[in-house]
């Protein structure tokens, strides 16, 4: 591969997102779509188990929290395959009918970001606890008021692991192939044609242009999310 054809692609992707590519942008719109619905259905069991576990003591604890930190780095495309065979119409989730469809993917993508949002939030709400929730019992206050208490305290990391969550989510590829497949149907809401698995498709087929294209733009959105949290952190202290 010579270094002008490397350069062509670069010059093709950079014109594909200044003249804003139709098929470019519908691809990149769908990931943030699909990831977001993940990264949102993951926070609602997600962040109210990392608070349990910063929080309370109970048997098992530790078993539990290593058994969540230990799932972080589960390889995606097991756990894709994992769920292809649920979700096939023979699976045992067959009847959903989720294979193949944006929603599916959304679904698979919360599971695997379940253990990041978990351990995230758990370490947040645990690092400021202890001196928190004992001094905010000391002036009278419950459960339930320590534990907004607490939240309040610890609201940029929990902050963090979501946004942890979507950036695994959006960059994780296979999850998408497996359960997405990678579908174009022109005019319908069933497209499951995702940046990861495009850019992927793209490569093997030689269009350089486009994957370095969605490639930049995946990149562009990873980073400025984390910029705009950083941003936000420092602003909040």
């Amino acid at each position: 591969m010579s270094l002008e054809f490397i350069l062509e692609g670069i010059r093709r992707a950079i014109h594909l997102i200044i003249t804003g590519d139709p098929l470019v942008m519908s691809i990149a719109l769908r990931s943030i779509y699909v990831s977001g619905i993940a990264t949102l259905i993951a926070s609602v069991w997600s962040i109210p188990i990392g608070v349990s576990l910063g929080m309370y003591e109970f048997r098992g604890i530790s078993f539990v929290r290593g058994l969540f930190n230990s799932l972080i780095g589960i390889p995606t495309v097991v756990l894709g395959l994992i769920l292809y065979l649920l979700l096939v119409p023979r699976g045992p989730f067959g009847f959903l009918n989720l294979i193949y469809t944006p929603l599916g993917i959304s679904i698979g993508q919360a599971i695997l970001i379940t253990p990041i949002v978990v351990s995230f939030t758990a370490s947040a709400v645990e690092s400021v606890e202890t001196d928190v929730r004992e001094l905010a019992i000391t002036l009278g206050a419950g459960r339930l008021e320590s534990t907004i208490t607490v939240l309040k305290e610890g609201i940029n990391g929990i902050i963090l692991s979501i946004v942890s969550g979507f950036n695994r989510a959006i960059a994780e590829l296979g999850i998408a192939m497996m359960i997405g497949g990678n579908i174009l149907v022109t005019g319908s809401a069933l497209n499951t044609r995702v940046l990861t698995t495009s850019i992927q498709m793209y490569t093997v087929r030689g269009e350089i242009g486009v994957a370095i294209a969605l490639g930049i733009i995946l990149l562009l959105i990873v980073f400025s999310i984390s910029m705009i949290l950083n941003l936000f952190r420092r602003d909040g202290r």
